[in-house]
């Protein structure tokens, strides 16, 4: 008798296949790669570098849904620590207290831009992405896109 599942990776590849000639078909394959890497930015292991390759236009629609907080420039300048601009400047849409961003941190789960926080005090010296955007993730699925203007 022959399992179902050792049908599984080849018919994975077959929708994969399917999935992008339909794409390509209907959008193009411009619009095919900005998916493929936007579904690798929310659900794979992509890197900083990524991010940054992305136009203002696929990072906002990657990231539409996502809760947004929007600070300015001055008060991103002023924060001393990630657990500032995680909690205070961002007026606690991630973090509601500078206590709960300091204990994520130090368990490894907070990263800004695809980079993990290390430092609880580290000072906020990130690239913004498109001049204006930081990422930051909390836990494993849940994204914040500070919009610094």
């Amino acid at each position: 008798m022959i399992r179902e599942h050792a049908f599984a990776p080849h018919q994975r590849k077959l929708q994969t296949e399917l999935a992008k000639d339909i794409t390509v078909r209907v959008h193009s394959k411009e619009d095919y790669e900005a998916a493929v890497k936007a579904s690798s930015i929310l659900f794979g292991n992509s890197v900083t570098k990524d991010l940054e390759d992305l136009d203002e236009e696929t990072l906002l629609s990657v990231f539409e849904g996502v809760p947004q907080v929007s600070i300015s420039k001055a008060a991103f300048d002023s924060c001393v620590t990630v657990t500032d601009l995680l909690s205070e400047a961002t007026k606690s849409t991630i973090f509601p207290s500078k206590g709960e961003a300091r204990k994520m941190i130090q368990a490894g789960g907070v990263s800004i831009n695809k980079t993990k926080l290390a430092d609880v005090n580290q000072k906020p010296e990130f690239t913004l992405l498109q001049n204006k955007y930081l990422l930051a993730q909390k836990g494993k699925k849940n994204y914040y896109l500070i919009i610094v203007e």
